[in-house]
């Protein structure tokens, strides 16, 4: 397809990467057992790196749907035509963080995203492995959350450079190595200490710190949560599993099965998939933000 400008095709970075993933997570296991510290066992590890590589191969479907649909919309609709010049590389910067935490975050409160997204927080365990244990269906979906960049006129290969990009970032703040960074880091970056929080099911720390690259986002919306008490990983209702086939589409079938055995309304039915994760229509269930506020009733907050 003449998409109209002569753009050299940029390569995956996250395949470039993979040898210093696995440097990388080599390096943690090793110092982890020295400090003897349980963050590490061989299934759970399995279970992520299979995770990541099956992500790896769909990924090739999933980018190639995604570049055509990107592309089509940059052709036919795009409202402006941003360059290939310095300051659109910072434009793009922005644009894709902010379009990655509302992705985020929507993949939180929705359940039809959580059902995808629920992968990478299913280990109970929290490090660099963590990273890798990536979704096999969600590319096929997540997309259309960037496609008000294509709309605004950034070029697909842009698009999908930076998406990389954010994801490579994401990796090291994988860790329960790094303590804290640097004050005006933490200020500015998400770091460590802020996706641990994420990672967490304490109450207070639940749907918190969406961040991609940038925690401005978090602390201009309203979901910051900053790491005091020790988290405690994994899902409020954990899946106890090592099976990559169980981990990957466990919650497609549980979302499905309230869809079709609950005995209520079509409307009711339907919102099981756009309300958020673990509410029930005949009000038995709890969603993050009831136990968020249980939390705070208990412990005096008000805020």
């Amino acid at each position: 397809m003449d998409i109209g400008i002569n753009i050299p095709a940029i390569p995956n970075i996250i395949h470039y990467a993979i040898p210093f993933f696995i440097l990388t997570l080599i390096i943690e296991i090793v110092i982890t057992s020295k400090k003897q510290m349980a963050s590490y066992t061989f299934k759970d590890a399995a279970a992520s790196i299979t995770m990541g590589l099956g992500n790896v191969f769909i990924g090739l479907l999933a980018k190639a749907m995604v570049l055509a649909v990107l592309t089509y919309i940059y052709l036919n609709f795009r409202f402006f035509t941003i360059p290939f010049v310095w300051w659109a590389w910072i434009l793009v910067f922005f644009a894709d963080d902010l379009c990655y935490y509302w992705f985020h975050r929507i993949s939180h409160e929705n359940r039809l995203f959580w059902a995808s997204h629920v992968v990478h927080h299913s280990s109970k365990k929290y490090n660099l492995s963590t990273a890798l244990r990536q979704t096999w269906s969600g590319s096929f979906m997540s997309f259309i959350f960037w496609l008000p960049m294509a709309l605004l006129g950034f070029h697909p290969v842009m698009i999908l450079a930076q998406m990389s990009i954010s994801l490579l970032y994401q990796y090291w703040i994988h860790t329960e190595l790094i303590d804290k960074m640097p004050k005006w880091f933490e200020a500015v970056f998400n770091t460590p200490s802020h996706h641990r929080v994420h990672h967490a099911t304490n109450p207070q720390y639940l749907d918190r710190n969406h961040a991609g690259i940038l925690i401005i986002w978090d602390r201009m919306f309203g979901t910051f949560e900053p790491e005091v008490e020790k988290p405690v990983y994994g899902l409020v209702k954990n899946i106890d599993t090592y099976n990559p086939v169980k981990i990957a589409f466990v919650e497609w079938y549980e979302m499905l099965k309230d869809v079709f055995q609950s005995k209520t309304s079509i409307s009711n039915k339907l919102k099981y998939f756009i309300k958020p994760p673990g509410w029930r229509h005949d009000g038995t269930g709890a969603v993050s933000s009831d136990l968020r506020q249980e939390w705070e009733k208990q412990n005096g907050n008000n805020n």
